[in-house]
This record gives C-alpha cells, structure tokens and sequence, in this order.
C-alpha cells in the first residue's frame, strides 16, 4: 500500500473514532453517525483540506463496509415481530412508491432536469432501514406496534430497491429476461438456504458451534462470515448487485441464530461491522462526494431540496394511507418521515448511474446531499411525534389475531 493511501487510512480510522464523541458533544442536536462521517470525510477530503483521498485500498474497504451494513440490516430483522399486516401493508406501499417514482421520474426525465428518471425513481423508493434499525432501538420503539409498521417499511424499501437495481440497473445492455431468469437462481438458492437454516440443526453440531462462541476459534463469527462471502460472491457471478447477497446472507444468519445465542452473536457481528468497516464506507463516502458539483451548480443546489420533498412524497405518502386502520395520524406521519429516511442505497444507485454513464456528477451529488439531509432531519422529526401522541393501542407490541381472540374472549368472559 503506497504511503499517502496509509496515512489517509489513518485518517480514516481517526474519524471513526472520534466522530462518536462529537456527536455526544454537539449541544442540543443528535447528528447521526453516518452524517457525521461523510461530513468530516468531505472535509479531510481532496475538495476541501486535501489531507486524505481514496485509493484501490480504501476502496475495497468500502465496499466491505456497505456490504456489512446491508448484512447486519438483514440479521437484525425480525420477521416474526413484522410478519402479516405489517409486510403486507409495507409492501403496498413501496408498490404505490413505484408506481409513483417511476411517474416522477419519467416527467423529470422529460422536462430534463435528469438524464436517466429510471436510476432516480429507484433512488426515491428505497428506505435507509439499517440507519434506522439503531435509532428505533435507542428509542425503544422496535418492541412497538409503530416499530412494527416502520421496520416492515424500511425492509419493503430495501430488499425491492435491489431487486429493482439487479434486474434494471445493474446490466446495461437492457438484457432483462436473463435477469429475471437469474434473480429466480438466487431466490431459490436463498430459499433453500432459509428453510435449511430453519430445520437442520444437529444437536452435535449446535453443541460444537456454541461452545467455540467464545473460544479463540470465534467459530459462530467465521460461519456467519462464510455465509455473508458465499452469498456475496454468488451474487456477483450472477450479474446481480453484491448488497443483495448481503442482505439476504444477513436473513440467513438471523434465521439459523434464534433466542440468546443469536443476541451474542450479533453483539460480535455489530463489533466487527461498525466498529471497523461500516465507519470506512461513510467516510469514504464523503471522500468521493463532489462538493464541486455541488456548489458550483445552481441547478444542483435547486434539486438537492427538490429530491428532499420528493422523498416525502414518493415513500412517505404511502405511509399515511397503508396504515390509517393501525396507527393515528401522528404516528402515519412520524412513520412517513422514517419511510422517507434514505441514503446508502441512494449512495449505491448514484455511484450506479455516474459509473454508467446514465447520471450527471451535479445530479448524483445533489442525490447523496438530499439523503445526508433526510438522514439528519427525518428520524429526529418522525421521534418528536412520536413523543407527542398520545399513549395508545400502536404504542403497544404488534398483537397477532389468535391473540385478539383470546383477548376479545377474556373480556366478554
């Protein structure tokens, strides 16, 4: 490794460490981690202080830092808590976020304010679920029937993005049949790996497993990492995106690690993924940012808070209609705001459309720009009504219908 790409690795490291505290510190606003790092790594960055820029290192280190978010996203949720109405209603809602980004995207593609209104409308329908997992959990929410509907929301808006990106966007010669014929491959490979990890559990080998938890054999990690590697690289020979096979490697993992075994195990996943590569992915993210683009461009600077509303609009309308019979108003629009949070797979489909040639530096620059300020202002805004609404039924656990019925039964008996 060439000595300027250490010292910028150092860096790096550096901001990781100390951005936690200056999040602590900064009075009265909670920034978010993530923004806080692209932040400081645009500032480090070669538009600004010139003190770091990437190298073939530091980028492969990224992409592990984006695939390990999306796998501690898929290992984190959970699918009994969401399964039912919930999903349902979630899916609903990113179907009516197609239906209008893909509307919103063709007319701004019309008028020319983009170059490809297919790669931004797949922007505006994705939610930052793995940003808002840990938020959710601070703010005890998760347990809730609200945390229900938004973790339900933020998975439609991140397991369908990248179907969509690996079906259209990822290839760019519009060969979609073969697509779909190898997007059904990986389904059915991912299935039988998800019924496989649900059923096969030797008693022999559960012993083997838990007992080198805490060994230096660290088994459970390295089999988790094997997974993640598999699906990864699986994904990857099939022209699909890697984060694909991240997410679906992280429900893998979850599945076969139920009850407390699974809560340690993630403790070790979360160690390794945020405390090393994620934080890589974001500063290097604000490494790369085109603040240039940016600011030297009225028409980016006028679409930066256009692409804003419009995230409220495409993913965070839905929200107040699916779940009108579950939760009050406040809560649907606290939910909308949450639904409306994006920005890794915005970073993802925007480094997509620059690499192909089909988005503008100015127009993906003002992309990432609109999901750093929804990531800031979304979740914060979304907790404070949440605070406000009254105590109510979708304050409490998300309750099956056999468990209405019994309920229904206790109180007429």
């Amino acid at each position: 490794m060439p000595l300027h790409e250490l010292h910028s690795l150092l860096l790096i490291f550096t901001i990781a460490a100390v951005a936690p505290f200056l999040c602590e510190w900064v009075p009265r606003i909670r920034i978010p981690l993530a923004v806080l790092e692209i932040a400081l790594g645009i500032v480090v960055g070669p538009q600004v202080l010139g003190w770091a820029a990437t190298g073939p290192v530091i980028d492969e280190l990224s992409i592990f830092g984006l695939v390990a978010l999306f796998f501690l996203a898929g290992f984190e949720i959970d699918f009994p808590a969401i399964h039912g109405r919930p999903l349902v209603m979630a899916v609903l809602g990113w179907l009516a976020s197609l239906v209008v980004c893909l509307g919103v995207g063709s007319a701004l593609q019309g008028f020319g304010i983009v170059n490809s209104g297919l790669i931004v409308g797949a922007a505006l329908t994705t939610t930052s679920l793995g940003t808002l997992m840990p938020i959710l959990r601070d703010a005890k929410e998760l347990p809730t029937r609200f945390g229900a509907y938004a973790v339900a929301s933020g998975t439609a808006g991140e397991f369908a993005p990248i179907v969509l990106i690996a079906l259209v966007l990822s290839t760019g010669e519009g060969e979609h049949g073969g697509s779909l014929l190898l997007m059904l491959f990986f389904s059915a490979i991912s299935v039988v790996g998800a019924m496989i990890a649900l059923t096969y559990r030797p008693p022999r080998l559960i012993v083997v497993v838990q007992k080198k938890m805490d060994t230096s054999a660290q088994l459970p990690v390295r089999l988790a990492i094997l997974v993640l590697a598999s699906l990864v690289v699986l994904a990857r020979n099939l022209a699909l995106d890697a984060i694909l096979g991240a997410l679906a490697a992280g429900v893998l993992v979850q599945l076969a690690s139920p009850g407390q075994f699974g809560k340690a195990l993630h403790r070790k996943l979360d160690g390794i993924g945020f405390g090393f590569f994620v934080p890589i992915f974001f500063v290097t993210t604000g490494l790369r940012y085109d603040l240039h683009a940016l600011v030297s461009s009225p028409a980016a600077l006028v679409q930066l808070p256009m692409f804003l509303a419009l995230f409220c609009l495409v993913r965070g309308l839905p929200a107040l209609i699916i779940a009108r019979r579950d939760l009050d108003f406040r809560s649907r629009v606290a939910l909308g705001f949450l639904s409306a949070t994006e920005l890794p797979l915005v970073i993802a489909i925007a480094e997509i459309g620059v690499a192909s040639g089909r988005l503008g530096s100015e127009t993906a620059a003002a992309l990432v720009g609109a999901g750093m300020v929804s990531v800031l202002l979304f979740p914060m805004t979304a907790l404070m009504l949440r605070r406000r609404a009254a105590p109510r039924r979708d304050a409490q656990p998300e309750v099956t219908a056999p468990e209405q019925v019994a309920q229904r039964e206790l109180t007429t008996s």
